[in-house]
């Protein structure tokens, strides 16, 4: 069963299908912004469009994806928004105008919006399908001209933004759009250090650029996941007398140095680290191993103690806040 799981877990890897780490609660609030979103872009485009209309509820079906399940990404911010769907319907309706061969027409138009999106900053990924339907979509479509980009383009694209602002700001854990975290005052009493020293804007600029490959994350988050990582490591260490048969203890190593032990048997009397125990590897390095070492040694290889929360390995709150 091990092998099995092991090699499942292998096989979801390298399709990409590994699970996203948010809880219950995050994933039916995006179900639920991306319902409002929707259900107020529909409306709109039934109103100009008539039966067109679900080409382009389908474009902003795509965008309510982004805002409301990756809120922070930067695919996701106003400007990718606004400016992808709008150029993007701008170079598809010239398309339709100068090139009469829809078999032509369509994939240029997506092309051509893929690259003009680039250039001026603005990628987002919905921003393909407007192309496509400024071509495709059909005599009512067609007859808008590029009146298509404002209305209904760009009116559908800023109800989208409205209810994403209004929306994901009734949560404290979603700041859209991604600028308002830099601009968030720390509330009394929250921890003012800054996590971040040592690291300049120009060190996560050059980053970025030594990758030559957009990567849908913004600045503010990399920033926000070193703060986390940061924090998080200043806390590192479990004590040798603070060891438990039976707990899990993890070394906080990164990739296939990652591994995760249990306490088989030790006596829980004698704290002396020079003292024996029993452990089993029971995830990453050394899987399904069992060794001996000393409770020192043990305790200097764990980082803190860890539990298993469906598929995942978390930290014990409060564990590995002193070093033997």
């Amino acid at each position: 069963m091990d092998d099995i799981n092991t090699r499942l877990t292998r096989l979801l890897k390298l399709i990409g299908a590994e699970r996203p780490p948010a809880s219950h609660v995050e994933k039916l609030v995006s179900a639920a912004g991306a319902f409002l979103g929707i259900l107020s872009v529909y409306l709109i485009s039934q109103h100009f469009l008539g039966s067109s209309s679900v080409f382009l509820v389908a474009s902003m079906g795509a965008s309510a994806v982004l805002l409301f399940a990756v809120p922070h990404g930067a695919l996701s911010q106003p400007w990718s928004l606004l400016g992808g769907h709008v150029v993007s319907a701008l170079v598809g309706v010239t398309c339709t105008r100068f090139v009469p061969e829809a078999l032509v027409a369509a994939p240029l138009a997506v092309g051509l919006a893929v690259g003009c999106m680039y250039y001026l900053r603005c990628i987002h990924p919905p921003g393909g399908a407007t192309a496509l339907v400024a071509v495709v979509g059909g005599a009512d479509v067609h007859a808008l001209g590029y009146a298509f980009a404002a209305v209904p383009v760009l009116l559908n694209a800023l109800v989208m933004l409205l209810v994403a602002v209004v929306f994901n700001a009734l949560f404290h854990w979603r700041v859209y759009p991604a600028y308002l975290h830099r601009m968030r005052q720390p509330k009394p009493g929250e921890q003012t250090r800054d996590w971040r020293a040592g690291i300049a804007h120009e060190d996560f600029v050059y980053a970025l650029s030594e990758i030559d490959s957009f990567v849908d994350v913004t600045e503010s988050d990399l920033q926000r996941i070193y703060e986390l990582a940061t924090q998080h490591h200043a806390g590192r260490g479990i004590g040798a007398g603070s060891l438990r048969a039976g707990h899990y203890y993890s070394n906080g190593r990164y990739g296939d140095e990652w591994a995760v032990r249990l306490i088989i048997e030790l006596d829980e009397r004698d704290q002396d680290p020079a003292r024996k125990l029993i452990y089993k590897h029971v995830a990453g390095l050394g899987r399904r191993t069992t060794a001996v070492t000393t409770r020192g040694e043990f305790a200097r290889w764990a980082c803190h103690e860890v539990y298993r929360d469906e598929e995942n390995w978390r930290r014990v709150a409060g564990s590995g806040e002193t070093v033997s």
